[in-house]
């Protein structure tokens, strides 16, 4: 609702806008390496997690947990302004 009152487009439009906008983001953080960079918001990026052992909350049994990457997000200079 904001996005379509902010642009004076429909909410069909704005719906579309911002799905488009975060499919670009995921297929360009499924690249290794890409990054995604929004001025004035921030940065999207991956990072790798080292494989680890791990416990299992219900029983306490250790369980190994493999390596993988992960979403990392770095919020902007003006956007932790905006927040504060």
């Amino acid at each position: 609702d904001k996005i379509s009152q902010a642009a004076k487009i429909n909410k069909t439009q704005a719906n579309d806008a911002l799905n488009a906008a975060v499919e670009a983001i995921k297929k360009s953080l499924k690249k290794d390496g890409e990054r995604v960079t929004l001025p004035g918001f921030g940065t999207f990026s991956t990072a790798k997690r080292k494989a680890r052992t791990g416990r299992n909350p219900r029983t306490g049994q250790a369980i190994k947990i493999p390596a993988m990457r992960v979403p990392k997000f770095t919020a902007g200079k003006a956007f932790k302004a905006a927040v504060k």
